[in-house]
């Protein structure tokens, strides 16, 4: 009678190695050598350490925010960047609400025949007017100081300056970002 729990007790022990074999060699690797996975899901520049928009622009706190910081004038390049900030919250579907565009313009504000033909709904501040004056130092200290004008940003409904993209990024990339941090989010 005692010998049959021995063929019980040697599966038991067959079925914790199949288990804890490959578990005690994944740890090892990933614990124990200097490898480890090098690749990130994120395609835009990911900005640390995060800075956080003053709390009195409440332009961008509450929601997501595609912010483009430029000329009010608008050139080549902020006309790019903000078609790819309307193209991409036009393709968030059903999260599209959830996204605000943003306009951060630093001086002659603004082509409102251009803004309002082509870019409805765009939310604009001139950061040059007498009003902005204290603000906009404060806020434009919040934004990388490289890639200003050339780069659109993702400001998270906290505040924070979360991500950076060039405008002559793959758009996609932007869009994927964008969902995952939508799907991601309870916020916002």
């Amino acid at each position: 009678m005692t010998d049959a729990p021995r063929p019980n007790r040697r599966k038991l022990i067959v079925l914790l190695l199949i288990f804890f074999v490959p578990l005690g060699i994944a740890f090892a690797m990933y614990y124990g050598s200097s490898w480890r996975p090098t690749g990130t899901t994120n395609h835009g520049q990911l900005l640390l350490p995060l800075q956080t928009v003053p709390a009195d622009v409440p332009l961008l706190h509450g929601k997501w925010a595609l912010v483009v910081i430029a000329d009010g004038q608008c050139d080549e390049d902020c006309r790019t960047a903000l078609i790819l900030a309307r193209q991409t919250r036009l393709a968030l579907n059903q999260d599209s609400p959830r996204v605000t565009r943003v306009l951060l313009a630093t001086a002659q504000c603004c082509d409102s025949t251009y803004l309002a033909a082509n870019h409805p709904g765009l939310q604009t501040l001139d950061l040059a007017s007498e009003a902005q004056a204290g603000t906009a130092s404060a806020l434009l200290a919040a934004f990388p100081a490289t890639g200003l004008h050339d780069g659109l940003f993702i400001v998270d409904p906290l505040g924070n300056v979360v991500m950076r993209y060039g405008i002559h990024d793959t758009p996609k990339n932007l869009l994927t970002d964008l969902k995952k941090l939508l799907n991601l989010s309870s916020i916002g």
